[in-house]
């Protein structure tokens, strides 16, 4: 025997290590739950029988859904953020790296040839009083000095942004930039009242609100969108009628109805020109104004034939992330909310791009 082995040292080292392992004995068995022979989890014993993890899941599944549920909800807006950051990333990448180039070819440097070609014109007093005419009633200061010169710091802003826009645009155009990164897409089903030939490269689909009125402000421009881009795009339309919107159940199964006998648009356009004329005996004035089989709709109607298509529109939107009106998704590709024109044009233009189709002239 060496003189460490018998040393208090070792004597000291060999009772640690005996209660180390004692410990791992002890502690071994609490990380393995007991199962039964199958391999099925035991979860407790009553009166010797043995409840397991699937019996308890069988038994008390609503609980068990609404978890899974919200799982894949916080886990499809995590995959969501986490592309967005992706994107956004990406073209300031692009971006960062057109303007050097373009910087290093004229000798001077990023900020100065940004403050050269992005160049915007200064906001004039005469433009911030009308920005406030247009939004006083949402505005709830009094006008003063300082909130006119928050408004054309505003408006500065927001023109500024809009010149970088356009000169990006310009430099992704002359330095041909082709984004590989696929968009983040949502299936939903381009089913139902549609306009546009059936194979259009673009597909916009719509859930929208007789009784919204941000829907009916994105009416003519989802009309503009057609008249500029033709053939290119296809538009159909899916029901979403809001639950505090007391009229907009039984237009969007009115709307169906005219469907049926080939004047949906008709009667969408009719709708969303006068929205304060929309319960069910206003629906059916507007129908024979527009030369519908009165009898036809109006039973059409009264019967609810189509509410079933209309709650199946609403499920598809809510499981689809629609949660208000108006709704667009294009190739799904979504955009919320009564946007303008030019931002519906941004998202179609892309995709015309992606698949190698020239985009229209504006």
């Amino acid at each position: 025997m060496s003189s460490f082995e018998g040393s208090p040292h070792a004597r000291r080292l060999a009772g640690v290590v005996a209660v180390s392992v004692l410990a791992l004995v002890a502690w071994l068995p609490a990380c393995a739950a007991e199962q039964t022979a199958d391999g099925q989890q035991v979860l407790a014993v009553v009166d010797g029988q043995e409840i397991t993890e699937a019996q308890v899941r069988q038994e008390a599944p609503q609980g068990f859904a609404q978890l899974d549920a919200q799982l894949a909800q916080c886990q499809a807006a995590h995959e969501k953020g986490q592309h967005e950051a992706l994107e956004n990333a990406l073209r300031q990448t692009v971006q960062g790296r057109l303007i050097e180039a373009e910087a290093k070819a004229k000798g001077v440097s990023k900020e100065e040839y940004l403050a050269a070609e992005a160049k915007a014109a200064e906001v004039t007093d005469a433009e911030a009083e009308a920005f406030h005419e247009q939004n006083k009633a949402r505005i709830s200061r009094p006008k003063d000095e300082a909130l006119m010169g928050q408004i054309k710091q505003f408006l500065g802003a927001q023109r500024q942004q809009e010149a970088r826009d356009a000169l990006i645009a310009r430099l992704e155009q002359a330095h041909e930039v082709t984004y590989k990164l696929e968009p983040q897409r949502v299936e939903v089903a381009a089913v139902g009242p549609a306009k546009g030939p059936e194979n259009a490269p673009v597909v916009i689909v719509e859930f929208s609100d007789f009784e919204c009125p941000y829907c009916a402000r994105l009416a003519p421009t989802v009309d503009q969108v057609v008249a500029t881009y033709g053939d290119k795009v296809r538009v159909v339309f899916r029901q979403f009628p809001l639950n505090f919107h007391p009229h907009a159940q039984k237009a969007a199964e009115a709307s169906l109805c005219a469907y049926e006998q080939g004047k949906f648009w008709e009667f969408h356009d009719s709708i969303f020109q006068n929205q304060q004329q929309i319960a069910v005996d206003n629906l059916k004035v507007k129908a024979t104004e527009l030369g519908l089989n009165g009898e036809q709709f109006n039973a059409c109607v009264d019967s609810g034939k189509f509410a079933q298509q209309v709650a199946s529109d609403v499920q598809e939107g809510s499981q689809a992330g629609v949660s208000g009106t108006p709704a667009l998704f294009v190739n799904g590709r979504f955009i919320n909310g009564a946007v303008p024109f030019a931002d519906i044009a941004k998202v179609i233009d892309d995709e015309l791009k992606r698949k190698g189709v020239k985009t229209a002239a504006k």
